[in-house]
Formats: C-alpha cells, structure tokens, sequence
C-alpha cells in the first residue's frame, strides 16, 4: 500500500496535504484499489462551503459509488477539472493527478488532528 508519511489521511479514505494555508485532497490508494476502475467523478464547485465529515462528491466505479467526505471544513478554492474527463486518473495517480479539491480550511490546525501514515495503515487493516 502506497501511503506517502507527509500527508494526513482520515479513516474515511482521504488523503490531505499542507499547502500553504491550503490544503489538498484526495482518495487514497487504497481506496481507489477498493473501488476498482473508476469511471466517474463527481466534485463540489469552487467557492463552496464544506462541512468537517459531511459529503462533498462521490466517486463512482464500475462495482460501486463512493462518497467522499470533508476532512476539516472550509470553502473550495481549486477543482481537478481534469478528472471530469479522465476520471481513470484516480486509479493511476492517486497522490499526484487525481487530487479532487483544493480547501482554504477554517482553522488550519484541524489538518493536525487527522491520522498520520502510520495510522492510517493501521486503520486500514483492522477493516
């Protein structure tokens, strides 16, 4: 499993990375190895409010739909345009291409509060 130690990750699959005051999001490898081929993305517009642990989107693949959740709250800046046409991306490039949103959160200091790598992947195979 692919779980990159500088990013956070939330136990509903998540990946969140610090960016300046910003933070990127996007799904896991493992989550998008779950799901299989991805075919479908869908994502909240730029300028929308997100709510810690509330759904944002969803991702769809040929066994099931997932919804994505917000990691902390905030207001989307930034959307991976890119994977409306290329939804596959998410299976090819989950940490690099497929990030889904780009969050100008709230309070910042709630990224600190989410699983580090180590965490996570002991979270995961608990499941």
């Amino acid at each position: 499993m692919n779980l990159p130690n500088e990013l956070y990750y939330t136990e509903e699959h998540e990946w969140i990375k610090k960016e300046d005051g910003q933070i990127r999001i996007g799904i896991t490898d493992f989550a998008q190895d779950e799901l299989g081929d991805v075919v479908f993305v869908e994502m909240p517009e730029a300028g929308d409010e997100l709510k810690t642990d509330e759904p944002f989107g969803s991702v769809e693949s040929v066994k099931t739909v997932s919804e994505l959740y917000a990691p902390v709250s905030g207001k989307v800046v930034e959307v991976n345009e890119e994977l409306e046409d290329s939804p596959e991306l998410v299976n090819e490039s989950p940490y690099d291409k497929a990030w889904m949103v780009v969050l100008e959160p709230d309070n910042p200091g709630d990224v600190d509060e989410l699983l580090s790598a180590e965490q996570y992947e002991k979270a995961v195979s608990q499941d």
